[in-house]
């Protein structure tokens, strides 16, 4: 049985690390062919959401649905439709980056795993280095060769924290133009950064935590950084 869903839904999701409330009874709806930006401060909750997303954790309260069903009942067939890239890259430093896409690839059983390994050598501009070992590549081009190793199966939903990190001009360019792809083809999109000129370039929504709530859904991205600090200032009020 194939898992496919065009909807995205968390509702009154929180999360708590003994004392510590790393999310307070978030709510969220997103779209297949929407970006949605995850932003605010370090410790706000974003990396958190994204691993329950993810299903690598679990909420303390509350629930997800992906086209109006849990994790739980969609079992394990869920992961083969999502996509993450994490602080962690998860990529084998003592593998070549080819060998590293076709161990993926046949990982997430796609067909094809040697051809798709090859496109996803010349979306990340390291066709001439696919026989190379990752421990020799800089931190721009491990960041590349994981993005395309998280879209390798074709995934309904991808989850990005902080994909610009150590990204130069060109390869942010090439990101955004990446991204702005996957929204036409349907892709759900979150995206936790920092960057907020890049996230100006191609978000359809920005969603904005603060101490583990949310405090901001901005459908308008335009002049986002003001509007942005202008959010921060009031959820960090008594």
């Amino acid at each position: 049985m194939s898992v496919d869903f065009l909807e995205l839904s968390i509702r009154e999701l929180s999360r708590n690390f003994g004392r510590r409330r790393a999310l307070s009874r978030m709510s969220l709806e997103c779209r297949a062919g929407e970006i949605v930006g995850l932003l605010g401060p370090n410790g706000a909750g974003k990396s958190t959401l994204l691993a329950i997303v993810s299903t690598l954790a679990v909420p303390s309260s509350g629930e997800v649905r992906y086209g109006g069903r849990t994790a739980r009942e969609l079992g394990a067939m869920l992961r083969g439709r999502i996509g993450v890239l994490s602080h962690d890259l998860h990529l084998y430093s003592e593998l070549t980056a080819r060998e590293n896409l076709v161990f993926f690839g046949r990982l997430y059983g796609t067909d094809d795993p040697e051809m798709r390994a090859a496109r996803a050598l010349e979306r990340a501009r390291l066709a001439d280095r696919g026989g190379d070992l990752v421990s020799g590549f800089s931190r721009g081009m491990r960041q590349r060769l994981a993005l395309e190793r998280a879209l390798l199966h074709d995934p309904r939903l991808l989850l990005l924290d902080e994909p610009f990190t150590g990204l130069d001009d060109a390869s942010t360019i090439a990101l955004v133009g990446r991204l702005r792809e996957l929204r036409s083809s349907g892709c759900i999109t979150l995206l936790a950064t920092h960057d907020l000129d890049v996230a100006e370039l191609v978000l359809d929504r920005a969603v904005i935590l603060h101490d583990g709530k949310l405090v901001a859904n901005e459908d308008d991205v335009r002049g986002l950084r003001k509007r942005y600090q202008d959010r921060l200032n009031v959820g960090a009020r008594p």
